[in-house]
């Protein structure tokens, strides 16, 4: 569910207003709150929008049902009031109301508390704080806490305002269809109020400049997307650099356009293998399904770091995997080694909110799951997430999952070992494995000893005490 759905329901006659927005499910954008609770019940949903991507939380609805809030008029002063009563610093909120018919069929209206992402972490008067994940307004522990805090300080990049440009400046074609796309009456400049693409001086924001700019590389020309394909399984340098002649692709423009391009020129790209499908004809397949690195690439492009000058996103296509690299470390409540546990969390939280309208992106950790899905559905390994000092890299391989009963034979978490050689570049120690996979010398020895074992991996080395001894696959 994105935010054009809660715009259209907002903007339906009063007798249908009420039931179609009970039909919406609560999501990371949209929250309903009874009239009756008290206005302090207000400040964790507050907080945790304000320490989001900012959201909607509609006042009058519960159990299925649309109360309405005139029964319960004294306290509408206090649901306005509560970001300044209750939350610290005040949380910016735009308050106004929409007419509905409520369960006695009488004329009634709904409070509609529209919620900006903060510049800072928000967070209770008794100094708690959230964040919106999913449908939940999740309490954070002290570690969250500090993580979203040094995150916070990149993250609002994206709502700073862009020197120089007007609206003028902005492609009218990408505006207008962005308008029809969210399904609302707003005019331009309302709807862009609307998603914080505009500052409280009515200034464009670095945002919008990049979602709807003629040329957003005049102002940030790190923010392209360049695609090239290899020859060789490695990437090579100098004279052994193995980009294949008339492979290698700049794309720019505005983001929604630059998403399309760039999926289109990496479809051309990607090898095919010939494989038995479920006709039983042999067919050509990609070596990696469009779906995944159509997420790989999408979330590269709204999650990346736009205030690192001179790094670029990276699309890499090798003849047995593709590598998409983004410039950003993962937010810091984001473990990169455990990427099915990783919550949703936006470094550009309003270039990621038009996405959603715009059915380019979906949530983070859903589309990350999508990948995994899909890649085993196909019977092939899970992706890899790379993290350096200042970039992520998605590593997606065309290689089979181990067979069941070999799997079976070998110690838990050996087929992770697996996927950490494919991702290196070079051999790994013993050392370099059990820090990059987090376990204990002594555990990941017994999974190198089962793996050599079966004739997956070697150990090279002129010793058993040489410095220098490492492992790599039998198959390199």
């Amino acid at each position: 569910m994105t935010t054009n759905q809660v715009d259209a329901a907002l903007s339906a006659p009063a007798d249908d207003v009420g039931q179609r927005l009970i039909a919406l499910r609560e999501d990371q954008w949209f929250d309903r709150k009874s009239a009756r609770m008290h206005s302090k019940d207000l400040g964790p949903p507050l907080v945790a929008f304000a320490n989001a991507e900012g959201g909607t939380i509609v006042v009058g609805l519960h159990a299925g049902k649309v109360e309405g809030t005139k029964r319960y008029a004294d306290k509408h002063n206090e649901f306005r009031q509560a970001p300044i009563d209750y939350t610290v610093p005040p949380v910016r909120a735009k308050f106004s109301e929409v007419q509905c018919v409520n369960e006695q069929g009488e004329r009634d209206t709904l409070l509609i508390i529209g919620v900006d992402p903060g510049e800072r972490v928000h967070e209770l008067k008794n100094g708690d704080s959230y964040l919106r994940i999913g449908d939940e307004s999740r309490k954070l522990n002290y570690h969250q806490r500090q993580e979203l805090e040094f995150d916070k300080g990149q993250s609002q990049y994206d709502g700073f305002p862009c020197p120089g440009v007007n609206l003028k400046d902005l492609d009218q074609r990408l505006v207008r269809n962005y308008l029809e796309r969210t399904g609302t009456r707003n005019t331009v400049s309302k709807l862009l109020q609307a998603r914080s693409l505009l500052t409280r001086s009515a200034q464009i924001t670095n945002a919008a400049y990049l979602l709807f700019g003629k040329h957003p590389q005049d102002i940030f020309p790190q923010a392209y997307i360049r695609v090239i394909r290899f020859l060789t399984i490695q990437r090579g340098t100098g004279a052994s650099l193995g980009i294949e002649e008339g492979s290698d692709y700049r794309i720019e423009g505005a983001i929604p356009w630059a998403i399309q391009e760039a999926s289109k020129t990496i479809e051309s790209l990607v090898p095919q293998r010939r494989s038995l499908v479920e006709t039983g004809t042999f067919e050509g397949r990609p070596i990696v399904p469009r779906d995944v690195w159509l997420e790989g690439l999408v979330n590269a492009v709204i999650h990346r770091s736009y205030s690192l000058a001179g790094d670029h996103i990276r699309i890499e296509i090798y003849p047995n995997r593709i590598e998409i690299e983004s410039p950003g470390r993962f937010p810091g409540l984001a473990n990169p080694s455990s990427p099915l546990e990783i919550s949703r969390f936006a470094r550009n939280p309003r270039i990621a909110r038009v996405c959603a309208d715009l059915r380019i992106g979906q949530e983070l950790g859903e589309g990350i799951k999508r990948m995994f899905d899909e890649m085993r559905r196909v019977g092939l390994t899970d992706p890899i997430y790379k993290q350096s000092g200042g970039s992520v890299r998605l590593i997606l391989t065309a290689v089979p999952r181990l067979d069941a009963r070999l799997a079976a034979r070998l110690p838990k978490g050996s087929e992770r070992l697996l996927d950490t050689l494919r991702a290196a570049a070079r051999p790994l120690s013993t050392g370099d494995l059990a820090e990059s996979l987090g376990l204990s010398r002594p555990a990941i020895i017994n999974r190198l000893k089962a793996l050599e074992g079966e004739g997956l991996i070697r150990w090279i080395g002129k010793s058993p005490r040489d410095p220098r001894a490492a492992w790599k696959l039998n198959d390199e």
